[in-house]
């Protein structure tokens, strides 16, 4: 196949010669190369396997074919034609472009399509002439057309990773800045109301209560001892507007917590609306029973608060009015005990009500020791308390949150020297007598010569440490120790004892007793009027006679001075004026001024029982120590301790002082016994049948604590049993009775049912002799 000339560059290139008229030649169809000849078609319009692929696409194609060097031309020749670009073998395209080029040329016409004839302008390699013709404006060459677009091939392209970086950078950023927008709000924006917030989730320290311990009789029956209890107790915040949702959660919380507490709602509420504070006790020692009926009603309000309807109102506290928000929710869904809990103690309660209460004594609301042992022993009983933190949150305990807890130790348990049954007998008689004597009070002592333990010590009128409420302050104290007294007659024991241990006299010296005795600016009697009485000294006290008395003391000197100070020195050695050893709360050491101060009247009134104080332990005490041989122990009223981890300690014997010789005691036990055996003693009430009795009967005026006066009589007597082998010493005082008022009358009684009880609780065999019945006159 021939190849056109084409013209010379520089003139009109690219161009066809015009024809005669100017015109350019018509077209030609363009030849089909001799070189691709039609490739047959498969049935579904797809080029056959040998049809040349397509181009690649534009971002794998590939390097473009370097242009051949020109060929030298000969002078006169003309230009070759310019082939068309070689076809590129079949396998260097790819199947999806040879179906594209094979639906391109399918839908073109045959006589669109250029003539392998028609000449390719100089200077441009493969450009169709049609194109050229189309783009040239004018003589010269123009512009290389560029070939047919052809359509891209789809193809899978990997993900491109800078762009997957740039999008995960994106997003951490975004998250990163909400962090710090929070931490700023947290920080700065909302740290105030936060703080608040958090003042309701904090840890509460709440005190451990160590067990009290116990108080027992001397076998061991529980005297004082504790039980379970519960402290109510309420956290004020919990209680305002902002927590509640209400505005008035006090007060239905004070309405419904009254009738089971027992506490007005006025203060309950006041209690509650003390936002300052964190902890306030609402109620102490609540039975187990009131306690659960709080919890079930804290737990019935909660559920019913608890409800999908009350969330949603709760959530709206938190909006703003123009957002729906709400000020309050309904009561229905407030529950106003939230802040309300139990503390788990103990509470004092004394099994034998009354039983030995003014010696045992009490606690208060408290649980603190506030009279009798309770209160002397206060730190041994408490204990030592510890203490429990833990973290709450809207009232409940927050498992997790951790705490910590510093164990209560217990309390030391006491055994007192107290017999039960005793002390029941002589409780009994002291009650009974006082009702009987229309008296203001009465107390009974009981006391183990040889030891000095108290076996019994009872108060009339007594109380019941179970119900503090009715008691009165007047019988909440132990009269037996705190009251001063003057003791009478039941006193010229001791001032007997000083005549016979300095040997001035005997138990029969003589006596002249007439029936007025002038000494300084007084004049004596004895309690009746008598002609003149020869008495022995053993009759002087048998039958009590103060001008008797008077006439023996003055024996002790040369002078009343010298006398009054060796009668004063035996007071002394006896306890008189000073404290009976037993360190009772309140205990009164009586009065007794110092021998020099012993002026007018006094020095000869104070041998006879006058002028001077003691208490009813002293003056029980006087009595044992005659019928222990002489020897004061000091009295005692615990037997012994018990520590937590249950090991026994005997408390240590009382102090022993000698007083007079065994033989002045002796001497003095046989002028006692006359004093109840013969039928001028005013003791023959007192006898217990099958027991040698010595006492002493006591009938002085009563100082009115509250004017200072004389007013009434404080009747009294004193004594132990058996006289041969001296155990118990039981004494009865009975202040200002008013069916009688003489000792014997009076106390006699007292005496013989509780010495009576108390021989044969002790088991102690009766008396194997006859007592020796001194005579208690001579005849002149």
């Amino acid at each position: 196949m021939s190849t056109p000339r084409q013209p010379p560059r520089g003139s009109g290139e690219g161009k066809p010669a015009p024809g005669p008229d100017g015109r350019p030649p018509a077209r030609s169809p363009r030849p089909v190369r001799a070189s691709q000849p039609p490739r047959p078609r498969r049935a579904d319009g797809e080029p056959g396997p040998d049809r040349p692929k397509p181009a690649r696409s534009r971002s794998a194609q590939p390097k473009p074919a370097q242009p051949k060097p020109a060929q030298p031309k000969s002078a006169g020749s003309k230009p070759a034609a310019a082939k068309p670009p070689a076809a590129k073998p079949a396998a260097a395209r790819p199947a999806a472009a040879k179906a594209s080029a094979a639906k391109s040329s399918a839908a073109r016409p045959a006589a669109a399509k250029p003539s392998a004839a028609r000449p390719a302008a100089a200077g441009r390699t493969g450009a169709p002439a049609r194109v050229q013709s189309r783009l040239r404006s004018g003589p010269g060459p123009g512009p290389r057309p560029r070939p047919a677009a052809r359509p891209q091939p789809r193809t899978i392209k990997l993900a491109d990773p800078r762009k997957r970086l740039r999008f995960v950078t994106v997003v951490l950023s975004l998250v990163f800045s909400v962090f710090a927008g929070r931490l700023v709000q947290l920080q700065l924006i909302d740290s105030d109301a936060l703080a608040a917030d958090a003042n309701t989730n904090r840890y509460q320290v709440i005190p451990l209560t160590a067990e009290r311990g116990s108080i027992t009789s001397s076998d061991g029956v529980a005297l004082a001892t504790t039980v379970d209890a519960y402290d109510i107790t309420a956290d004020p915040q919990m209680f305002t507007p902002q927590s509640t949702g209400v505005p008035d959660a006090p007060e239905q919380a004070a309405a419904l917590l009254a009738p089971i507490l027992g506490v007005s709602k006025e203060q309950l509420a006041a209690d509650l609306h003390t936002p300052k504070t964190r902890y306030k006790r609402l109620a102490t020692q609540q039975t187990p029973d009131a306690k659960n009926q709080i919890s079930d009603l804290k737990s019935a309000l909660d559920k019913k608060a608890g409800s999908k309807a009350c969330a949603a109102q709760k959530a709206q506290l938190k909006l703003p009015a123009d957002k729906g928000g709400r000020t309050r929710v309904d009561n229905e869904c407030a529950n106003p005990l939230a802040g309300v809990f139990n503390r788990e103690t103990q509470r004092r309660v004394y099994p034998s009500d009354g039983l030995a209460a003014n010696l045992v004594g009490f606690v208060n609301a408290e649980g603190v020791g506030a009279g009798g042992l309770e209160q002397q022993y206060q730190a041994q009983l408490a204990g030592k308390d510890g203490r429990s933190s833990y973290a709450q949150a809207g009232g409940r305990l927050v498992p997790t949150a951790g705490g910590s807890m510093d164990a209560a130790v217990p309390g030391t348990d006491l055994r007192l020297t107290v017999n039960r049954d005793i002390q029941w007998a002589a409780q009994r008689a002291i009650t009974d007598q006082v009702s009987n004597a229309g008296a203001e009070k009465g107390y009974v002592v009981v006391q183990d010569v040889k030891t000095g333990q108290v076996l019994a010590m009872a108060t009339s009128p007594g109380f019941n440490p179970n119900d503090l409420a009715s008691a009165k302050s007047g019988q909440l104290g132990n009269a037996a120790v705190q009251d001063a007294y003057e003791p009478g007659s039941t006193a010229k024991l001791m001032t007997m004892a000083a005549v016979l241990d300095t040997g001035k006299a005997t138990w029969d010296t003589h006596v002249t007793v007439p029936n007025t005795l002038q000494r300084a600016d007084r004049v004596f009697h004895d309690d009746v009027d008598h002609e003149t009485w020869y008495l022995t000294l053993a009759g002087v006290l048998a039958k009590s006679s103060n001008i008797g008395t008077i006439e023996a003391a003055e024996q002790l000197g040369p002078t009343q001075a010298e006398a009054n100070q060796v009668l004063g020195g035996y007071l002394q050695k006896f306890g008189i004026g000073r404290p009976s050893g037993l360190d009772f709360p309140g205990e009164t050491k009586g009065i007794l001024a110092k021998p020099e101060d012993w002026k007018g009247s006094q020095q000869y009134t104070i041998p006879f029982g006058q002028g001077l104080s003691v208490n009813a332990l002293q003056a029980t005490s006087v009595f044992s120590t005659i019928a222990n041989g002489g020897v004061r122990v000091a009295p005692s009223v615990v037997q012994g301790t018990t520590s937590p981890d249950g090991k026994y300690t005997p408390a240590p014997p009382g102090a022993e002082s000698r007083v007079v010789s065994e033989q002045t005691a002796k001497t003095l036990t046989e002028m006692l016994e006359s004093v109840v055996t013969d039928e001028q003693g005013t003791g023959g009430k007192a006898a217990v049948p099958g027991y040698r009795v010595a006492g002493k009967t006591g009938t002085a005026n009563r100082v009115d604590p509250k004017t200072g006066r004389y007013s009434g009589y404080t009747a009294s007597f004193i004594g132990f049993a058996p006289a041969d082998q001296p155990r118990v010493t039981v004494s009865c005082v009975i202040q200002d009775p008013v069916n009688g008022h003489f000792g014997g009358q009076l106390c006699g009684p007292v005496f013989k049912q509780v010495m009576e009880f108390s021989l044969k609780t002790l088991q102690v065999p009766p008396s194997g002799s006859e007592a020796p019945n001194l005579p208690v006159d001579w005849k002149p």
